[in-house]
């Protein structure tokens, strides 16, 4: 897969602990097959855009910024976000992937039908709130991920 977006992640697959030089945390990335049945699944058969295919592809089972929560794979982490969400009631009514969870419950997703590196939403589905959604613009996966991995580079917690 040509990598167009998220290069700084192709470019640092390992990251070191600072405190603990042989302590180190690589990605692992998922097959094109299983991100085109995960695309099958939720996205009705559509291309994922361009962003997130490649950060499932290169980071999809692990990745040192993004939290998968408990979930054994990414099919399971949708699965786990919509049954959090139908607990409380809430539902989003356009194809979506999450693809941070943290908090309890809380997760960052994308809409899938706003192009090849759309802007990420935070959803709050245990809020009282009506607006349990809200954007963080000016962010998108690229950018997160790129803050990221910078933290860490310096020895920061990446979020």
């Amino acid at each position: 897969m040509t990598i167009k977006y998220l290069q700084q992640l192709k470019d640092n697959p390992i990251v070191y602990s600072k405190n603990n030089t042989e302590l180190q945390f690589k990605i692992e990335g998922i097959p094109e097959s299983e991100i085109q049945q995960l695309e099958l699944v939720w996205n009705n058969g559509n291309v994922f855009p361009k962003v997130l295919k490649e950060l499932l592809f290169l980071a999809g089972n692990f990745f040192y910024v993004c939290d998968y929560g408990p979930n054994d794979n990414q099919q399971e982490m949708q699965e786990w976000v919509r049954e959090h969400m139908r607990d409380n009631n809430r539902s989003i009514n356009r194809p979506f992937f999450a693809f941070d969870i943290y908090g309890g419950g809380t997760f960052l997703f994308i809409y899938l039908d706003e192009g090849d590196n759309p802007k990420v939403f935070e959803a709050s589905p245990y809020s009282d709130y009506n607006d349990w959604i809200r954007p963080l613009e000016p962010q998108t996966i690229q950018s997160i991920v790129n803050i990221g991995i910078n933290r860490v580079k310096m020895g920061q917690n990446p979020y």
